[in-house]
């Protein structure tokens, strides 16, 4: 499909991500319902100009500081955050150090075998998720199942393309939850500390760029913007930020 599609086609970013998310699918990465995930995803972000807006941005940056200042990040992901975007998981795992863990709602052993030995091949040192022993109180399906040296034991947790009720569980059990989530009103975005409204392809680069940046600022520095960040506000700032382009692309 890529040498099908110019460069210089107006979709073409776009289409090359549906691509990689097919491409996850026929390796076994994707489950199918992972598709229309994408597509709801992809509305909300034509409704943000494609862009990263100014408050996703101030949200990435403070999201790079609760990650600098956590005992025991963890990187959560699934099937389409591992086809969309393995490689910069990898890497800010690697910036913060986070450490990085597979978790599924549609699971079975054998594509969460699948998805570490994929993150693997993009460099990753150690993912888990394979040995899932422990659960997330609340939560009976298949996305409770953690490991117990990773999400279980965390007391921060990056959760790209969350499912709101996970969220919940995780909050309840005293964690600090980031979440990338495109739409402003989803249960996510609203329960969790920190939302980051934006593409996860954006998101995850942007936040581990401001790691490095602030990687040297010391710890009351880093507390006070994290502090000072309003997770209400900021959904609320989006939706001014939508409200605002659709009336300019109106006249």
């Amino acid at each position: 499909m890529q040498g099908a599609i110019p460069k210089d086609h107006p979709r073409y970013e776009s289409l090359m991500l549906r691509q990689r998310l097919a491409d996850g699918m026929a390796k076994g990465l994707v489950h199918e319902t992972g598709l229309i995930a994408h597509g709801r995803g992809e509305a909300f972000d034509y409704l943000l100009g494609e862009r990263t807006c100014d408050v996703a941005l101030r949200a990435e940056k403070v999201a790079a500081a609760r990650l600098l200042l956590a005992d025991r990040p963890v990187i959560s992901v699934n099937g389409n955050v591992v086809s969309l975007v393995a490689d910069d998981c990898v890497v800010l795992s690697e910036r913060v150090p986070a450490v990085l863990e597979v978790n599924l709602f549609h699971r079975t052993r054998k594509r969460v075998r699948l998805l570490v030995d994929e993150l693997i091949s993009h460099g990753a040192k150690q993912v888990l998720g394979v040995n899932a022993s422990e659960r997330i109180p609340g939560l009976a399906h298949d996305r409770g199942l953690c490991e117990k040296e990773g999400i279980f034991s965390s007391d921060v947790v990056l959760v790209p393309l969350e499912d709101g009720d996970r969220c919940q569980a995780l909050k309840q059990m005293g964690k600090c939850v980031i979440t990338i989530d495109l739409n402003p009103l989803s249960r996510t975005a609203r329960s969790a500390d920190i939302t980051v409204v934006d593409n996860v392809c954006r998101a995850l680069c942007n936040i581990s760029r401001f790691v490095e940046e602030l990687r040297g600022l010391n710890t009351i520095v880093l507390t006070d913007m994290v502090n000072q960040w309003d997770n209400k506000e900021g959904l609320h700032a989006v939706l001014e930020f939508i409200t605002k382009r659709i009336h300019q692309i109106e006249m």
